[in-house]
Parts: C-alpha cells; structure tokens; sequence
C-alpha cells in the first residue's frame, strides 16, 4: 500500500528533489487533511489494465482512488504520464491546469507558474493526445 509517508520522500529524495524550502512538512501536511483514503490492489490493477504502468505510484494511487469516486473531483496534474492515462480513461473533463484553478478562485500566485502548471501547457498536452503524438 502506497502510504503518505512513500509519497512524501519519493516527491522529496527522488527524482523530484526539492528545494530545502519548498519541502513538505509531513506533520502540516497530515493535520491539514480531512481524510487519506486507502487504494486496493484490485484498484491499483484496474489503472494498469486501463493503462498506467507509466504512472509513478503516487500517481497510480491517485488516479486509483479517483476512478471509483461518484461525486465531483478535478485533477491538477502537472504531468504528461498522468494526463495521458486520464485522457485514455475519458475523464479528460476532469483534468485542469492549476493556473486555471488558481483564476477562477480569484488567487494570483506570488511568482510565474512553471509552464506545466498553465493552461497553455494543459490544452498543448491533449492537443497531442487527441492526433496521436504523444
């Protein structure tokens, strides 16, 4: 089972090394969520199956946990692996940019987005999903 604590050091030790000042407090970060919601390995096989072996486990879980919910979600995914899997699965209605997020509620961020956080970079990616070059 994929726990907070996986996400929290593969996001911060691995490939995704982040600066000392944007690292993730795990204490803030668990007492600020409602919930964490277990996944299955039946779910976990089912985003497989649909195509997310490319997915890295956080994201795997994610979209695991995402696929079986009912009510109204979005996803603010910052990555050409998880937008592909949530085009082929058909949710791409479901898939945002976090600049687009951020506008409609009213925030400017402080600083320039990275460009995979903006719309243009959304709109590009399943502009290439839908003719088939990506």
């Amino acid at each position: 089972m994929q726990t907070v604590e996986k996400c929290i050091e593969e996001t911060q030790n691995g490939h995704f090394s982040r600066d000392p000042l944007k690292r993730i407090d795990e204490p803030i970060l668990r007492s600020s969520l409602n919930k964490i919601h277990t996944v299955t390995e039946l779910q976990r096989a089912e985003v497989l199956l649909n195509g997310g072996a490319g997915l890295d486990d956080g994201e795997r879980d994610l979209w695991a946990h995402a696929l079986t919910r009912t009510d109204v979600w979005i996803l603010c995914g910052p990555d050409t692996a998880s937008m592909r899997f949530g085009y082929a699965v058909e949710k791409r209605d479901r898939l945002v940019s976090l600049e687009s997020l951020l506008k409609k509620l009213g925030h400017t961020p402080s600083g320039a987005l990275p460009d995979h956080y903006k719309q243009r970079w959304l709109d590009d990616t399943m502009s290439k999903l839908a003719i088939g070059i990506l």
